[in-house]
């Protein structure tokens, strides 16, 4: 087992903690700790610290607190507290994840002064450039030397667009390392007795990207279809607090149940037993997937297209009729048996680390 180089790791918002969480105790395990820094792009404790705190994390190395901004100042400001760390702890390796203004951010500084940066998730590929994740995916590929595809159509992507095969490499989806080592602990937990539903008995919505909720007809249209499916079963939503203000004054039924942001363990509970889940998150595409729970995506598109082919997850748009034609049938019995994609096998940080250091 080769010694891992001396690896700087970034955590800035939510989606990044499941991802790097076992990457950090792989280096751990090898005799060579990470040195985790986190950004604070989610800075509260329902969006952060919960995380560290149930899936083990160690306290950071470094916390920038960069906070909530434009994506331009969020940016800029992570580049500039995060410069001094990088010079002041000299890694060999950069290991950035997913599409968050972190992600790029810290790879562009790293890029800038000479690091060698490891992208994990690399190769995913929306085409809709109206999403902010999208130019951010593509600009970190293109400052990675190690470019860690989850799976087989991100390789691909990547060897269309030019990249050489060397720096390409098919490792698996870290987050379902993540999701195989807690789902025991999970499926323990009460939430589903303190919140009185039965499993099989309610659906899930989740929603925060910009083009759904900040367009007031693009989410009115989706609560439409939400009001539906309530008539069928409960709707429970986790929602974030910068949109609960708006949606209680929409009107919405007594069965779509406003929850606050749930901990790791509590949501992944949640997803497992769900009729149901309606999102518009790539990592919920992805663990659903896993869980075998049906997922209806409320976009047009997806960077998780294995997630369709292989998964649990169907493209629902934002149109009601189709939202709700899509629903009936999952909640009429009407779904494929999923598959597990290549490499989603709880093994993709072994993977992640040994190719980091093997060159």
């Amino acid at each position: 087992m080769s010694t891992p180089p001396r690896c700087l790791v970034v955590a800035g918002a939510r989606p990044n903690f499941m991802k790097v969480a076992p990457i950090l105790a792989e280096l751990d395990r090898r005799g060579r700790p990470g040195v985790l820094v986190h950004t604070g792009q989610h800075y509260d404790a329902a969006m952060s610290d919960v995380f560290f705190e149930e899936l083990g994390i160690p306290e950071p190395d470094h916390h920038l607190e960069v906070g909530s901004a434009s994506h331009a100042i969020q940016t800029a400001r992570v580049m500039e507290a995060f410069e001094p760390v990088l010079l002041a702890e000299k890694p060999d390796v950069v290991i950035v994840a997913g599409d968050v203004n972190s992600t790029v951010a810290c790879a562009l500084v790293a890029a800038k002064l000479g690091v060698k940066v490891a992208h994990v998730e690399a190769g995913l590929r929306s085409r809709d450039w109206s999403m902010p994740e999208e130019v951010n995916r593509l600009v970190t590929d293109r400052l990675s030397q190690y470019l860690l595809a989850p799976s087989q159509d991100g390789v691909d992507n990547l060897l269309a667009e030019g990249y050489p095969k060397e720096s390409i490499h098919f490792v698996g989806n870290v987050m379902v390392d993540t999701l195989l080592n807690n789902l025991e602990r999970a499926k323990q937990r009460p939430i589903l007795k303190e919140l009185g539903v039965e499993p099989g008995g309610y659906a899930v919505l989740t929603l925060h990207r910009p083009s759904n909720v900040d367009d007031p007809e693009t989410l009115g249209q989706i609560l439409e279809a939400i009001r539906h499916v309530g008539t069928r079963v409960p709707v429970l939503w986790p929602v974030h607090p910068r949109l609960r203000g708006r949606v209680r004054h929409l009107g919405l039924p007594q069965s779509v149940r406003l929850l606050n942001p749930a901990g790791y363990l509590d949501f992944i509970a949640l997803q497992a037993d769900a009729a149901l889940v309606l999102t518009d998150s790539g990592g919920l595409q992805e663990e659903t997937t896993i869980l075998g729970t049906p997922c209806l995506t409320l976009r047009n598109n997806t960077e998780r297209p294995v997630t369709i082919t292989d998964g649990t997850n169907q493209l629902a748009g934002t149109d009601p009729t189709k939202i709700v034609f899509l629903a009936d049938k999952v909640l009429s019995g009407q779904t494929p048996p999923a598959l597990r994609p290549p490499l989603w096998d709880g093994h993709a940080a072994v993977r992640i680390v040994s190719q980091i250091s093997s060159t």
